[in-house]
């Protein structure tokens, strides 16, 4: 099987190539096209900030790219709030994002004072359509979180976590799948999840 994991301008992108190596799979860490497009399955990773890493994709037409890809593609924190429709991480308030899912990415307002912006360390995850993505998983499982904003919940949302509000953990539409935590620093149920994503 050829796993591509798209390099570009975002930290963490080996971290996932460490997970797939403990699941057996030598991605291939590239922004090449035609390596991209002819893997089996495709993985976009990734820390980093929208308005910057938007701009670096549409500068190397990644941005065409992903949205181009037929196999089943896998955002992972910024990877996910960039396939979504826009996001406030931005000078200007809002930047365009690939428009993949139909969600929005917003910043997280604090309710209370002892509550704490990113969100960091693990939280609970609620599946909520029985997708493959989450096959063998008990209900509510916990994941690694690190971020300040998160996506909206809307029609491609198949998995929510409660972090002052409710919003997406998990989006899927066509053959993209996304998550906003990271599953590479997620220990074993990380690992089922990569290999779920493996199996699709």
């Amino acid at each position: 099987m050829k796993v591509a994991i798209i390099k570009y301008n975002a930290g963490n992108i080996f971290s996932v190539d460490y997970a797939m190596r403990r699941l057996g799979i030598e991605a291939e860490i590239t922004g090449d096209p035609e390596k991209i497009l002819s893997a089996d399955k495709v993985i976009f990773p990734g820390v980093g900030e929208a308005e910057t890493t938007m701009s670096y994709l549409k500068a190397h037409n990644l941005d065409n790219l992903i949205k181009s890809l037929k196999q089943p593609t896998l955002g992972i924190c910024i990877g996910m709030q960039l396939m979504c429709k826009s996001s406030e991480e931005a000078t200007s308030g809002k930047v365009d994002c690939l428009g993949i899912f139909d969600e929005e990415v917003k910043l997280f307002v604090p309710d209370e004072k002892t509550i704490k912006v990113p969100h960091m360390g693990w939280n609970t995850v609620s599946a909520i359509n029985g997708n493959p993505l989450f096959d063998g998983l008990t209900n509510d499982p916990y994941f690694y979180y690190v971020h300040s904003y998160h996506a909206t919940v809307g029609i491609d949302t198949i998995a929510t976590t409660d972090y002052i509000n409710k919003y997406s953990a998990a989006l899927h539409k066509d053959n993209f799948y996304a998550v906003q935590f990271h599953p590479e620093k997620s220990g074993k149920v990380g690992e089922l999840l990569l290999n779920n994503f493996l199996k699709l």
